[in-house]
C-alpha cells in the first residue's frame, strides 16, 4: 500500500473560534499530522451555529500548535474575498505557521456569498475567476510589484513586505473535469470529496503531481443508530445531492431541501459506525481511486471519539512499515 497521510477536519460551521484551536492542538496530540480548517460565512444549518473568521482563528492555531501542517479547506474568491486579500492573509498565516500552512481554494457556494448583493455567477465563471485568483496570489507571493488586468480581477502596483521563506502550496478543491484540470494545471494538489477515480486521472492527465486529497465524512457513536441519529441532527447537509449545495443561499433554506428527504440517506456520504472497521474500509475505498492524504471529519461535539479512535487505531493502521 502506498503511503497514505490521514489528517484532521477542523469544522468551523460546528464549532466556536476557541474550540477549533483547541481541537488543533488535540489533533496534533493524537498524532495527526496535518489539518484542514472550513472557511464560511454562514453554516450549512443553523443547528451547527458557528461560522467564525477562519484567518483570525488560524493566528490563534498557529500560536496553539508547532508541528501540525494546517490550511483552508475551501477558501473562494467570488464577492467574500479578493485575491489581493486572500494572498496578504495567506502570506502571514504562513510566516505564523513557519511554512507549515497551505491553501486550499474552490468556486465558492452561494450560502457565503449571497449577502454581499451581487450575481451569482454560473459554476463556469467562478471557475474562470478562481483561475484569474490563483494566477494573482502565486504572481504576488513571488515579490514585487504586481500589476494585474484580467477578465474578474484588477491589480495595480501591490507589493507585499511580509512573505514566507517558500510559498505555500495552493491545493484545488474539484468536483468534476473542468476543474480537476484546472487543479492540474495551476494547482499543487487536488481536493475531493467523492471517490471519484476520473478526477484523479483528469488531475494527473493536466500535469498535477502533488498531493491528491480526499475528505470523509464520519459519525461516531456508540450504537448504530445513535451514529445515524448526530449524523442527521448536526450535518443533515450531508442528505443534499452536490449539484444543489452550491445553489442555495440560506440556513434556512438547507434545513428545508435536508428536510424533505429520507433521513436513511444520511448514511450516503457520512460513515454511521462504532468502530474503526466501517472507517478504514472507507479510507481504503479512496485510497483505491488514487487520493493519499484524508481528512477525517467527525460531525456533531463529541470529537474525542475520532481523536482516541485515530491515536489508538487509524494512524497505526496508515503508518509506513509492517503492521501487528
Amino acid at each position: 500500500m502506498p503511503e497514505i497521510r490521514l489528517g484532521y477536519w477542523l469544522s468551523s460551521e460546528e464549532h466556536a473560534a476557541a474550540r477549533l484551536v483547541d481541537l488543533a492542538g488535540l489533533a496534533q496530540a493524537a498524532g495527526f499530522a496535518t489539518a484542514m480548517i472550513s472557511d464560511h460565512l454562514h453554516p450549512w444549518v443553523r443547528r451547527q451555529g458557528h461560522a467564525g473568521h477562519v484567518w483570525t482563528t488560524l493566528g490563534a492555531i498557529a500560536e496553539r500548535t508547532d508541528v501540525i501542517e494546517v490550511g483552508t479547506g475551501v477558501t473562494a474568491m467570488v464577492h467574500r474575498n479578493h485575491p489581493i486579500n486572500v494572498a496578504h492573509a495567506a502570506a502571514t498565516a504562513a510566516v505564523l505557521f513557519e511554512d507549515r500552512f497551505f491553501l486550499g481554494v474552490g468556486t465558492g457556494e452561494r450560502l457565503n456569498e449571497a449577502p454581499f448583493v451581487a450575481r451569482w455567477p454560473r459554476a463556469g465563471e467562478r471557475r474562470q475567476q478562481m483561475a484569474e485568483a490563483i494566477e494573482v496570489i502565486k504572481a504576488v507571493w513571488a515579490g514585487g510589484d504586481v500589476n494585474y488586468d484580467g477578465d474578474y480581477w484588477r491589480v495595480e502596483h501591490l507589493q507585499l513586505f511580509e512573505l514566507p521563506a517558500a510559498q505555500p502550496p495552493i491545493y484545488v478543491a474539484a468536483s468534476g473535469r473542468r476543474s480537476a484540470q484546472l487543479a492540474g494545471s495551476a494547482g499543487d494538489g487536488l481536493i475531493a470529496i467523492a471517490s471519484d477515480a476520473r478526477l484523479v486521472d483528469t488531475y494527473r492527465s493536466a500535469g498535477g503531481d502533488g498531493p491528491r486529497i480526499a475528505q470523509v465524512h464520519v459519525s461516531l457513536a456508540g450504537t448504530g443508530d445513535d451514529a445515524v441519529e448526530q449524523a442527521w441532527t448536526w450535518w443533515p447537509n450531508g442528505a443534499i445531492a452536490g449539484p444543489v449545495l452550491s445553489e442555495l443561499a440560506r440556513p434556512q433554506q438547507f434545513e428545508a431541501v435536508a428536510g424533505s428527504t429520507q433521513r436513511s440517506a444520511i448514511g450516503d456520504t457520512v460513515v454511521c459506525a462504532t468502530d474503526a472497521e466501517a472507517v478504514i474500509e472507507t479510507i481504503d475505498r479512496y485510497v483505491g481511486a488514487g487520493f493519499d492524504t484524508i481528512y477525517l471529519h467527525q460531525v456533531g461535539p463529541d470529537q474525542a471519539r475520532l481523536l482516541d479512535m485515530a491515536a489508538t487505531e487509524l494512524l497505526a493502521h496508515y503508518r509506513p512499515g509492517p503492521r501487528a
